[in-house]
């Protein structure tokens, strides 16, 4: 990531770039490109330094829906797994055949979720699911 954003850098103050006509945005372009890149290499960077220092819920509170929780919602017979993570939600994994949605706490899922307890009902769309599990 951090070599596209250098490489549309490159690109935006290249001599090619410069502007043609009046109606030539080449050059604009790729400085938007580059800035943008720019700052999803950065966000991508505290993102993944925030999941490798991530705490993991201490055994003593799994009984809570918390950061570092794989949580089971149940709705009659189906059931989905979030996991919730510290940043960057939104993401749907695959893992041991199952798909797992990343949500944060600041989520409206992850808040209605955060410190609660197996058992614990919750309205999605328009249905309410159960908290089935944590782990």
């Amino acid at each position: 990531m951090v070599a596209a954003a250098e490489t549309s850098k490159s690109e935006a103050t290249d001599q090619d770039s410069r502007q043609e006509g009046k109606y030539d945005m080449r050059a604009q372009s790729a400085a938007y490109l580059a800035e943008g890149q720019a700052k999803l290499a950065t966000e991508l960077a505290a993102a993944i330094e925030a999941y490798r220092t991530m705490k993991f819920p201490d055994p003593e509170l799994a009984g809570l829906a918390t950061v570092g929780s794989l949580i089971t919602l149940k709705f009659n017979s189906v059931e989905s797994l979030y996991f919730i993570g510290p940043t960057r939600g939104g993401l749907e994994l695959e893992i041991e055949g199952k798909s797992v949605t990343v949500i944060t706490a600041s989520s409206p899922v992850g808040r209605q979720l955060l410190d609660k307890k197996i058992g614990h009902v919750l309205l999605l769309g328009k249905n309410m699911w159960s908290l089935a599990a944590i782990s």
